[in-house]
């Protein structure tokens, strides 16, 4: 198992999702972006101007084309395990009333990686496979490409493919929104 800094992490303390949500309750961060990914807290960074442009273009391109069939949840909780929340660029989850309790369930995941990529292309990408979401998608702005993940198997996801501009990529659990690449990314 690998170490924080040598202290080995058996030894560290997880804290529990339902913990992590009531000090948000309490205000403990403030406007500070938190996420919960296997228990420990990590800081967020705060979105670039390419960053929020591109979360934007998503949304105005799936949000008509999946009235109805599924919510687009943006920057916004998302239960993962007892021991992750984090909180994607965008999450399509099946319509429900959500005031009571975040979803645990998502049909698609999306993050918009720059200086984020690496984190969420291994933390991130084996946390949402080990919660078994069917599809999982980065779009990367420096490479101007968005690689798709599918398929989780083991907490790992079996299915990669790349897509660049020029390409039309199709959400699996909804083939008939096609989505074009180039226009994604600013």
């Amino acid at each position: 198992m690998t170490d924080l800094d040598g202290i080995p992490l058996e030894s560290v303390r997880r804290l529990r999702r339902s913990e992590y949500d009531r000090m948000v309750d309490l205000g403990m961060f403030g406007d500070e972006r938190v996420d919960l990914l296997d228990g420990i807290l990590v800081v967020g960074h705060r979105a670039s101007p390419p960053h929020a442009e591109s979360v934007c273009r998503l949304s105005e391109t799936l949000m008509p084309a999946l009235r109805g069939r599924a919510r687009i949840l943006i920057r916004a909780p998302f239960a993962a395990s007892e021991y992750s929340e984090p909180e994607p660029d965008l999450a399509l989850v099946p319509v429900a009333d959500y005031s009571t309790a975040h979803p645990a369930s998502s049909f698609l995941v999306i993050e918009v990686a720059d200086s984020s990529l690496r984190k969420d292309r291994a933390l991130k990408g084996r946390l949402y496979a080990r919660a078994a979401i069917p599809e999982y998608w980065i779009v990367d702005l420096t490479s101007r490409a968005i690689e798709v993940y599918r398929s989780p198997v083991d907490g790992l996801y079996t299915d990669t493919e790349r897509y660049s501009a020029g390409m039309v990529l199709l959400p699996a659990a909804f083939p008939d929104v096609a989505v074009d690449v180039a226009a994604l990314i600013p």
